[in-house]
Protein backbone atom coordinates (compact mmCIF):
# COMPACT_ATOMS: atom_id res chain seq x y z
CA UNK A 1 0.00 0.00 0.00
CA UNK A 2 0.93 3.62 -0.39
CA UNK A 3 0.57 5.51 2.84
CA UNK A 4 1.08 9.25 2.47
CA UNK A 5 4.38 9.72 0.65
CA UNK A 6 5.71 6.27 1.58
CA UNK A 7 5.08 2.80 0.22
CA UNK A 8 5.62 -0.75 1.41
CA UNK A 9 4.08 -4.14 2.16
CA UNK A 10 1.47 -4.53 4.90
CA UNK A 11 1.49 -7.87 6.70
CA UNK A 12 -0.83 -9.47 9.21
CA UNK A 13 1.42 -10.35 12.12
CA UNK A 14 0.00 -13.89 12.19
CA UNK A 15 1.38 -14.48 8.68
CA UNK A 16 4.98 -13.68 9.67
CA UNK A 17 7.51 -15.86 11.53
CA UNK A 18 6.88 -15.68 15.27
CA UNK A 19 10.57 -15.78 16.21
CA UNK A 20 11.87 -12.17 16.06
CA UNK A 21 15.20 -13.03 14.41
CA UNK A 22 13.47 -15.10 11.73
CA UNK A 23 10.96 -12.32 11.14
CA UNK A 24 13.76 -9.81 10.61
CA UNK A 25 15.51 -12.10 8.14
CA UNK A 26 12.22 -12.62 6.31
CA UNK A 27 11.69 -8.86 5.96
CA UNK A 28 15.25 -8.30 4.76
CA UNK A 29 14.87 -11.01 2.12
CA UNK A 30 11.38 -9.86 1.08
CA UNK A 31 12.57 -6.29 0.51
CA UNK A 32 15.75 -7.38 -1.29
CA UNK A 33 18.24 -5.89 1.16
CA UNK A 34 21.07 -5.22 1.34
CA UNK A 35 21.34 -3.85 -2.19
CA UNK A 36 21.12 -0.28 -3.47
CA UNK A 37 18.29 -1.19 -5.86
CA UNK A 38 16.82 -4.00 -3.73
CA UNK A 39 16.71 -5.81 -7.04
CA UNK A 40 16.06 -9.24 -5.47
CA UNK A 41 12.98 -8.11 -3.53
CA UNK A 42 10.02 -5.74 -3.52
CA UNK A 43 11.71 -2.70 -1.99
CA UNK A 44 12.13 0.46 -4.03
CA UNK A 45 15.79 1.20 -3.36
CA UNK A 46 14.96 4.22 -1.19
CA UNK A 47 14.16 4.58 2.53
CA UNK A 48 10.71 5.93 1.59
CA UNK A 49 9.91 2.70 -0.24
CA UNK A 50 11.72 0.27 2.07
CA UNK A 51 9.13 0.33 4.83
CA UNK A 52 6.96 -2.40 6.33
CA UNK A 53 3.76 -2.29 8.37
CA UNK A 54 2.83 -5.22 10.61
CA UNK A 55 -0.79 -5.16 11.82
CA UNK A 56 -2.73 -7.30 14.29
CA UNK A 57 -5.94 -7.14 16.34
CA UNK A 58 -5.40 -5.28 19.60
CA UNK A 59 -6.23 -6.51 23.08
CA UNK A 60 -5.38 -3.12 24.60
CA UNK A 61 -8.17 -0.99 26.08
CA UNK A 62 -9.05 1.87 23.75
CA UNK A 63 -7.34 0.38 20.69
CA UNK A 64 -8.76 -1.57 17.75
CA UNK A 65 -5.53 -2.70 16.09
CA UNK A 66 -1.83 -2.78 16.87
CA UNK A 67 0.68 -1.45 14.33
CA UNK A 68 4.40 -2.21 14.32
CA UNK A 69 6.52 -0.26 11.85
CA UNK A 70 9.77 -1.63 10.43
CA UNK A 71 12.34 0.43 8.52
CA UNK A 72 14.35 -2.00 6.42
CA UNK A 73 17.79 -0.67 5.53
CA UNK A 74 18.57 -0.66 1.84
CA UNK A 75 22.36 -1.02 2.19
CA UNK A 76 22.61 -3.18 5.33
CA UNK A 77 21.05 -6.40 6.59
CA UNK A 78 19.25 -4.46 9.29
CA UNK A 79 15.68 -3.78 10.40
CA UNK A 80 15.02 -0.80 12.67
CA UNK A 81 11.91 -1.00 14.86
CA UNK A 82 12.71 2.12 16.89
CA UNK A 83 10.76 4.78 14.96
CA UNK A 84 7.12 5.13 13.98
CA UNK A 85 6.18 6.17 10.44
CA UNK A 86 3.19 8.47 10.18
CA UNK A 87 2.94 8.18 6.42
CA UNK A 88 2.66 4.39 6.51
CA UNK A 89 0.33 4.84 9.46
CA UNK A 90 -2.20 6.54 7.19
CA UNK A 91 -2.77 3.23 5.38
CA UNK A 92 -3.09 1.07 8.52
CA UNK A 93 -6.81 1.72 9.07
CA UNK A 94 -7.75 1.05 5.41
CA UNK A 95 -5.65 -2.13 5.50
CA UNK A 96 -7.26 -3.27 8.77
CA UNK A 97 -10.72 -2.86 7.21
CA UNK A 98 -9.70 -4.63 3.99
CA UNK A 99 -8.15 -7.48 6.00
CA UNK A 100 -11.35 -8.00 7.99
CA UNK A 101 -9.96 -6.83 11.33
CA UNK A 102 -12.41 -3.91 11.48
CA UNK A 103 -16.04 -3.69 10.33
CA UNK A 104 -16.65 -0.55 8.30
CA UNK A 105 -19.60 1.76 8.95
CA UNK A 106 -21.66 3.61 6.39
CA UNK A 107 -20.11 7.04 5.86
CA UNK A 108 -16.90 7.16 7.91
CA UNK A 109 -15.11 4.59 10.04
CA UNK A 110 -12.92 5.53 12.99
CA UNK A 111 -10.08 3.16 13.86
CA UNK A 112 -7.95 3.57 16.96
CA UNK A 113 -4.41 2.37 16.29
CA UNK A 114 -1.85 1.53 18.95
CA UNK A 115 1.68 2.04 17.65
CA UNK A 116 3.93 -0.52 19.31
CA UNK A 117 7.14 1.31 18.33
CA UNK A 118 6.32 4.33 20.48
CA UNK A 119 3.46 3.03 22.70
CA UNK A 120 1.17 5.80 21.45
CA UNK A 121 -2.38 5.79 20.13
CA UNK A 122 -3.60 7.40 16.92
CA UNK A 123 -7.18 7.85 15.77
CA UNK A 124 -7.72 7.40 12.02
CA UNK A 125 -10.92 8.39 10.22
CA UNK A 126 -11.41 6.57 6.91
CA UNK A 127 -13.99 7.30 4.22
CA UNK A 128 -16.37 4.32 3.89
CA UNK A 129 -19.49 5.74 2.16
CA UNK A 130 -20.89 2.33 1.15
CA UNK A 131 -19.49 0.34 4.06
CA UNK A 132 -16.24 -0.23 2.13
CA UNK A 133 -12.98 1.71 1.98
CA UNK A 134 -13.18 4.50 -0.59
CA UNK A 135 -9.80 5.41 -2.08
CA UNK A 136 -10.94 7.88 -4.75
CA UNK A 137 -11.42 11.47 -3.67
CA UNK A 138 -10.49 15.10 -4.16
CA UNK A 139 -7.76 15.42 -1.49
CA UNK A 140 -4.22 16.09 -2.66
CA UNK A 141 -1.02 15.95 -0.63
CA UNK A 142 2.28 17.33 -1.82
CA UNK A 143 4.69 14.63 -2.92
CA UNK A 144 1.97 12.34 -4.33
CA UNK A 145 0.48 12.74 -7.83
CA UNK A 146 -3.26 13.08 -8.28
CA UNK A 147 -5.96 13.09 -5.62
CA UNK A 148 -7.50 10.53 -3.27
CA UNK A 149 -9.89 10.16 -0.34
CA UNK A 150 -8.72 11.83 2.88
CA UNK A 151 -7.55 9.90 5.93
CA UNK A 152 -7.57 12.10 9.03
CA UNK A 153 -5.02 11.17 11.67
CA UNK A 154 -5.14 12.49 15.24
CA UNK A 155 -2.18 11.71 17.49
CA UNK A 156 -3.64 11.41 20.98
CA UNK A 157 -0.56 10.96 23.19
CA UNK A 158 2.55 11.62 21.11
CA UNK A 159 4.46 13.63 23.72
CA UNK A 160 7.70 11.90 24.72
CA UNK A 161 7.19 9.08 22.21
CA UNK A 162 10.54 7.38 22.89
CA UNK A 163 12.14 9.32 25.74
CA UNK A 164 9.11 9.99 27.93
CA UNK A 165 9.50 13.77 27.82
CA UNK A 166 8.83 16.58 25.36
CA UNK A 167 12.24 18.03 26.23
CA UNK A 168 14.39 15.01 27.20
CA UNK A 169 17.19 17.23 28.53
CA UNK A 170 14.85 19.83 30.04
CA UNK A 171 16.31 22.55 27.82
CA UNK A 172 14.64 24.38 24.95
CA UNK A 173 18.07 25.11 23.50
CA UNK A 174 21.59 23.83 24.06
CA UNK A 175 24.84 23.49 22.15
CA UNK A 176 26.42 20.47 20.46
CA UNK A 177 29.67 20.92 18.52
CA UNK A 178 29.29 24.68 19.14
CA UNK A 179 25.98 24.59 17.26
CA UNK A 180 22.65 25.61 18.85
CA UNK A 181 20.17 22.74 18.81
CA UNK A 182 16.77 21.83 20.22
CA UNK A 183 16.32 18.22 21.30
CA UNK A 184 12.62 17.46 21.30
CA UNK A 185 10.39 14.37 21.35
CA UNK A 186 6.86 14.69 20.05
CA UNK A 187 5.81 11.72 17.86
CA UNK A 188 9.50 11.40 16.89
CA UNK A 189 12.71 12.28 18.75
CA UNK A 190 14.47 14.95 16.74
CA UNK A 191 17.50 17.21 16.65
CA UNK A 192 16.49 20.60 15.27
CA UNK A 193 19.09 22.97 13.81
CA UNK A 194 19.09 26.28 11.98
CA UNK A 195 20.25 26.05 8.38
CA UNK A 196 22.28 29.24 8.76
CA UNK A 197 24.33 27.68 11.59
CA UNK A 198 25.37 24.95 9.14
CA UNK A 199 26.34 27.33 6.34
CA UNK A 200 23.13 26.57 4.45
CA UNK A 201 20.34 28.69 3.05
CA UNK A 202 17.71 26.14 4.02
CA UNK A 203 15.90 25.49 0.76
CA UNK A 204 18.59 23.32 -0.82
CA UNK A 205 17.43 20.29 -2.79
CA UNK A 206 17.82 16.92 -1.02
CA UNK A 207 20.32 15.67 -3.61
CA UNK A 208 22.59 18.62 -2.93
CA UNK A 209 22.48 18.03 0.82
CA UNK A 210 23.21 14.32 0.36
CA UNK A 211 26.24 15.17 -1.79
CA UNK A 212 27.70 17.42 0.92
CA UNK A 213 29.82 14.84 2.71
CA UNK A 214 31.25 17.32 5.20
CA UNK A 215 27.72 18.29 6.19
CA UNK A 216 26.64 14.67 6.60
CA UNK A 217 29.64 13.95 8.81
CA UNK A 218 28.89 16.98 10.98
CA UNK A 219 25.20 16.09 11.27
CA UNK A 220 25.99 12.53 12.30
CA UNK A 221 28.39 13.74 15.00
CA UNK A 222 25.69 16.07 16.35
CA UNK A 223 23.04 13.35 16.12
CA UNK A 224 25.25 10.88 17.98
CA UNK A 225 25.78 13.26 20.89
CA UNK A 226 22.09 14.17 20.85
CA UNK A 227 21.14 10.52 21.19
CA UNK A 228 23.29 10.22 24.31
CA UNK A 229 21.83 13.36 25.87
CA UNK A 230 18.27 12.25 25.09
CA UNK A 231 18.82 8.94 26.87
CA UNK A 232 18.74 6.88 23.68
CA UNK A 233 22.28 5.56 24.08
CA UNK A 234 24.48 4.75 21.11
CA UNK A 235 22.38 5.66 18.06
CA UNK A 236 25.00 4.96 15.41
CA UNK A 237 23.03 1.92 14.25
CA UNK A 238 19.61 3.53 14.54
CA UNK A 239 17.70 6.09 12.49
CA UNK A 240 16.46 7.77 15.71
CA UNK A 241 16.78 10.62 16.54
CA UNK A 242 16.04 12.25 13.20
CA UNK A 243 17.60 15.53 12.07
CA UNK A 244 15.61 18.56 10.94
CA UNK A 245 17.31 21.56 9.31
CA UNK A 246 15.06 24.60 9.62
CA UNK A 247 14.83 28.03 8.07
CA UNK A 248 12.19 30.71 7.55
CA UNK A 249 9.23 30.04 5.26
CA UNK A 250 9.41 31.19 1.64
CA UNK A 251 5.84 30.66 0.42
CA UNK A 252 3.53 31.82 3.18
CA UNK A 253 3.99 28.85 5.49
CA UNK A 254 5.30 28.65 9.04
CA UNK A 255 8.76 27.13 8.52
CA UNK A 256 10.95 25.54 5.88
CA UNK A 257 12.28 22.10 6.78
CA UNK A 258 14.75 19.60 5.41
CA UNK A 259 14.22 16.25 7.14
CA UNK A 260 16.89 13.54 7.25
CA UNK A 261 15.57 9.96 7.31
CA UNK A 262 18.99 8.56 8.21
CA UNK A 263 22.62 9.61 8.19
CA UNK A 264 22.78 9.82 4.39
CA UNK A 265 19.31 10.47 3.00
CA UNK A 266 17.24 13.64 3.02
CA UNK A 267 13.49 13.21 2.56
CA UNK A 268 12.14 14.28 -0.86
CA UNK A 269 9.06 15.50 1.00
CA UNK A 270 8.57 15.24 4.75
CA UNK A 271 7.82 12.59 7.34
CA UNK A 272 4.52 12.94 9.19
CA UNK A 273 5.96 12.24 12.64
CA UNK A 274 8.81 14.66 11.98
CA UNK A 275 6.34 17.32 10.89
CA UNK A 276 4.37 16.87 14.11
CA UNK A 277 7.55 17.20 16.17
CA UNK A 278 8.66 20.38 14.41
CA UNK A 279 5.16 21.84 14.62
CA UNK A 280 5.04 21.26 18.37
CA UNK A 281 8.55 22.71 18.80
CA UNK A 282 7.54 25.82 16.83
CA UNK A 283 5.23 26.70 19.75
CA UNK A 284 8.03 26.36 22.32
CA UNK A 285 9.61 29.74 23.19
CA UNK A 286 13.38 29.58 23.06
CA UNK A 287 13.53 26.66 20.66
CA UNK A 288 15.30 26.78 17.31
CA UNK A 289 11.95 26.21 15.59
CA UNK A 290 10.19 29.00 17.50
CA UNK A 291 12.87 31.51 16.52
CA UNK A 292 12.33 30.85 12.81
CA UNK A 293 8.54 30.43 12.75
CA UNK A 294 6.33 33.15 11.30
CA UNK A 295 5.31 35.70 13.96
CA UNK A 296 1.54 35.15 13.52
CA UNK A 297 1.31 31.80 15.29
CA UNK A 298 -2.00 29.95 15.17
CA UNK A 299 -3.04 26.34 15.80
CA UNK A 300 -2.31 25.53 12.15
CA UNK A 301 1.37 24.96 11.30
CA UNK A 302 2.40 24.74 7.65
CA UNK A 303 5.82 23.24 6.95
CA UNK A 304 7.36 23.90 3.56
CA UNK A 305 9.43 20.97 2.23
CA UNK A 306 11.07 19.97 -1.08
CA UNK A 307 7.80 18.67 -2.57
CA UNK A 308 5.47 21.40 -1.28
CA UNK A 309 4.02 21.66 2.22
CA UNK A 310 2.40 19.65 5.00
CA UNK A 311 -0.10 21.13 7.44
CA UNK A 312 -0.59 20.16 11.09
CA UNK A 313 -3.46 21.28 13.30
CA UNK A 314 -2.44 21.51 16.96
CA UNK A 315 -4.69 21.39 20.03
CA UNK A 316 -3.60 22.84 23.36
CA UNK A 317 -4.47 22.08 26.99
CA UNK A 318 -5.33 24.64 29.63
CA UNK A 319 -1.65 25.29 30.36
CA UNK A 320 -0.88 26.01 26.72
CA UNK A 321 0.96 22.77 26.01
CA UNK A 322 0.27 20.75 22.85
CA UNK A 323 -2.20 18.00 23.73
CA UNK A 324 -3.15 16.64 20.30
CA UNK A 325 -2.05 17.01 16.71
CA UNK A 326 -4.01 16.21 13.56
CA UNK A 327 -3.31 16.13 9.86
CA UNK A 328 -4.76 14.70 6.68
CA UNK A 329 -3.03 12.12 4.50
CA UNK A 330 -4.18 9.81 1.71
CA UNK A 331 -3.58 6.12 1.05
CA UNK A 332 -4.03 3.59 -1.73
CA UNK A 333 -4.19 -0.17 -1.99
CA UNK A 334 -1.77 -1.13 -4.75
CA UNK A 335 -1.39 -4.90 -4.76
CA UNK A 336 -2.48 -7.99 -2.91
CA UNK A 337 -0.67 -11.32 -3.23
CA UNK A 338 2.17 -13.44 -1.94
CA UNK A 339 5.81 -12.53 -1.58
CA UNK A 340 8.23 -15.44 -1.89
CA UNK A 341 11.58 -15.55 -0.12
CA UNK A 342 14.21 -18.31 -0.13
CA UNK A 343 13.99 -20.55 2.93
CA UNK A 344 17.77 -20.30 3.23
CA UNK A 345 17.52 -16.51 3.65
CA UNK A 346 15.20 -16.84 6.63
CA UNK A 347 17.38 -19.49 8.25
CA UNK A 348 20.74 -17.75 7.68
CA UNK A 349 22.29 -15.65 10.46
CA UNK A 350 22.42 -11.95 9.53
CA UNK A 351 26.20 -11.94 9.52
CA UNK A 352 26.08 -14.48 6.67
CA UNK A 353 23.82 -12.35 4.48
CA UNK A 354 25.91 -10.86 1.68
CA UNK A 355 26.15 -7.09 1.70
CA UNK A 356 25.59 -5.62 -1.75
CA UNK A 357 25.23 -2.05 -2.95
CA UNK A 358 26.90 -1.91 -6.33
CA UNK A 359 24.56 -0.17 -8.79
CA UNK A 360 26.37 -1.87 -11.66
Amino acid sequence: MRGGTSRGPFFLEADLPAVPAERERFLIAAMGSPHALQVDGIGGGNPMTSKVAIVSPSSRPGADVDYLFAQVSTDQAYVDFSPNCGNMLSAVAPFAIEAGLITAHIGETTVRIFNRNTSTTVEAVVQTPAGMVEYDGATSIDGVPGTAAPVKLTFLDALGSKTGAFLPTGLAREFIENTPVTLVDYAMPMVLLRASDLGLVGDEEPDALEANLALLERLEAIRGEAGQRMGLGDVSGSVVPKVGILSTARHGGTLTSRYFMNAKRCHKGHAVTGALCIAAASRLPGSVAHDLATPALTSLVSLEHPSGRIEIDLSFDASGHVSRASLVRTARRIFEGNVIVPASAVAAPLEQIEIGGDLT
